[in-house]
């Protein structure tokens, strides 16, 4: 038996609804295996080596817990340590990548290379296979496709190039338009990476095969390409427009008359507030 004013009622949890936007494709990576793979890692070794760009670090040290007989000693032999503090200043210069214009002309990691799929920077772009979780580089596929970029995923790509650049991994590389050392690498690789799939970029990559195949597009450069490309399409989306657009030459205007103002039945106003009375 309950006694009176002691039961409690339970309130019913609130149901949280998360909405979230779900993709009905999904997009991967066309793999180059074979000779294929040998040719372009062979190539890109052949060439870094000969440019000689690498980035040189010294190797950090664990900073330990100093006592205070070691404190003491530091402060008392910090005076006598002058010279060498200059000439470690002098050794930190030659620090750091060894040509820094060779080095703007590349696009290392992943936060640089989206950066510069953006900017629509890039001419070729070159994906690890062993980046996991996959979804670090698949945001990439869509992107390289929307500029009209080549774009492949290569294995072995951070084994091979990143101890010659002296960095630890590489999970993405581009080459920028304006690279003027990597010109004949990127000429012969672009032709054995495969296109990517994307349903809504499909027709770019149609028509990049089909200027590809002519005459014209032998002798034009990548950038001379992709300008060509562009322009082709921005007079087929105005053409487009133009002829959806209809004849109005014969419509004419008639001015409009306002005979009656009715205001909104279904607003609800809100009664005047009370002003509370002061006591005194």
């Amino acid at each position: 038996v309950v006694q009176r004013g002691t039961a409690t009622l339970r309130k019913a949890k609130k149901i949280t609804v998360k909405t979230c936007l779900d993709n009905p494709f999904v997009f991967q990576w066309k793999t180059i295996d074979g000779e294929d793979m040998h040719f372009i890692l062979h190539t890109l070794e052949e060439r870094i080596k000969h440019i000689g760009l690498k980035k040189i670090e010294t190797p950090r040290k664990k900073k330990r817990s100093l006592t205070k007989k070691q404190m003491g000693r530091k402060r008392d032999a910090s005076t006598n340590e002058l010279p060498k503090e200059e000439e470690t200043e002098g050794h930190r210069q030659k620090l750091g990548w060894t040509d820094i214009s060779i080095r703007r002309q590349l696009a290392i990691g992943v936060n640089e290379v989206t950066k510069a799929l953006e900017r629509n920077e890039l001419l070729l772009l070159l994906v690890c296979k062993s980046a996991k979780p996959a979804m670090i580089t698949s945001h990439l596929i869509q992107l390289s496709a929307s500029r009209a970029t080549p774009a492949g995923q290569v294995p072995r790509l951070s084994e091979t190039l990143a101890p010659l650049l002296g960095l630890t991994s590489i999970l993405a590389l581009g080459f920028k338009k304006q690279s003027d050392k990597f010109t004949e690498a990127i000429e012969a690789i672009v032709p054995k990476i495969p296109a990517l799939e994307v349903p809504w970029f499909q027709y770019r990559s149609e028509e990049l095969v089909a200027y590809a195949h002519t005459d014209t597009s032998e002798n034009q450069e990548p950038e001379q390409l992709v300008d060509v490309l562009s322009n082709e399409l921005t007079s087929q989306k105005r053409k487009r427009a133009e002829s959806n657009q209809l004849d109005l030459s014969n419509v004419v205007l008639q001015p409009l008359k306002i005979k009656k103002l009715v205001p909104n039945p279904n607003k609800i106003k809100k009664p005047p507030r009370k002003k509370k009375k002061a006591f005194s």
